[in-house]
């Protein structure tokens, strides 16, 4: 297997990156990965991970929910319940953060489309893009989406959208630096940027350490904090506008936690943690399981 080997840190460029922490795949393979941290700005990533071309069968098994859609298990059961309240909070995220109603929208990494069907519903204009062949058909059954695949994003005009999300899809993209001179290139000069993704300074990263399941090596190759994600958007012409906390994350994440860790009573374990860190959060948004970041152009008069 082909893999790739992080020489320098994509963020701040130091080649300063020793190891930090050692996780295990729980839901494909066993395998065994390591977590390198940059020792200039403290910026953590998954060192020797699958090449692009070939880290598609990581993604092969019916336990990956944003693929399969699965409803299996008490946990999946929360997932959903969880998606559809955020779903309507996100549509109303997106609308009060553009300053509109309706407008363009491009959702990178879809998934199944359960949010670009939301906002096309809202009256937005949609394009959403998904690399995972059977999420897009799941989409088109489903929802009716023309959902494209990921190599399309290079067939859109600069300034074609208003808006442009990504949830949970920065943490899997191997051209990180790439991506963000694209999405650049495609927002309008007053667009916005929304990313969200997993926070490893969270109470609940904290607290689990390797086992921490948003860590999921080798899918997720960053893993970001409100520190780090600020500096690499500031890189790439962007200003943090806002950020808003994920707390319900910590309850699904800290459930699946507890189950890869095979303690009994995984399901009440991790509400019991989630818990906790859903206070953490309300004292400390920055230690959200995971964050949504708003990002705007910065002016020019600020570059």
């Amino acid at each position: 297997m082909n893999k790739l080997t992080i020489k320098s840190c994509p963020v701040c460029g130091s080649t300063q990156l020793e190891r930090a922490l050692t996780c295990v795949d729980h839901y494909a393979s066993g395998e065994v990965f390591h977590l390198c941290r940059c020792q200039n700005c403290g910026f953590l990533l998954t060192q020797d991970f699958p090449v692009e071309a070939e880290i598609g069968r990581y993604y092969e098994t019916p336990d990956y929910i944003s693929h399969s859609d699965t409803r299996k298990g008490a946990m999946n059961s929360v997932y959903h319940w969880v998606r559809s309240y955020m779903l309507k909070r996100k549509a109303r995220l997106v609308m009060h953060e553009a300053h509109r109603r309706e407008g363009r929208l491009l959702d990178i990494g879809t998934g199944t489309g359960y949010f670009a069907d939301t906002m096309r519903r809202q009256g937005w204009q949609v394009e959403a893009v998904e690399k995972n062949e059977g999420a897009r058909k799941f989409a088109k059954e489903h929802f009716n989406l023309d959902v494209k695949p990921d190599t399309a994003l290079s067939d859109y005009e600069p300034a074609s959208f208003d808006v442009i999300t990504l949830w949970h899809v920065m943490e899997h993209l191997e051209h990180l630096n790439e991506t963000w001179e694209r999405l650049y290139s495609l927002l309008t000069e007053k667009g916005v940027l929304i990313v969200a993704v997993p926070n490893c300074s969270s109470y609940d990263a904290q607290k689990y350490g390797a086992y921490w399941a948003a860590y999921d090596v080798p899918r997720h190759l960053w893993h970001f904090t409100p520190s780090t994600i600020h500096h690499l958007a500031a890189n790439h012409g962007f200003i943090m506008a806002e950020r808003h906390p994920m707390p319900f994350d910590a309850f699904y994440v800290s459930m699946l936690t507890e189950k890869h860790m095979r303690h009994s009573c995984a399901f009440l374990r991790g509400m019991f943690t989630g818990t906790l860190a859903w206070f953490s959060s309300l004292v400390r948004k920055e230690r959200s399981s995971s964050m949504i970041y708003v990002f705007r152009k910065k002016k020019e008069t600020d570059r």
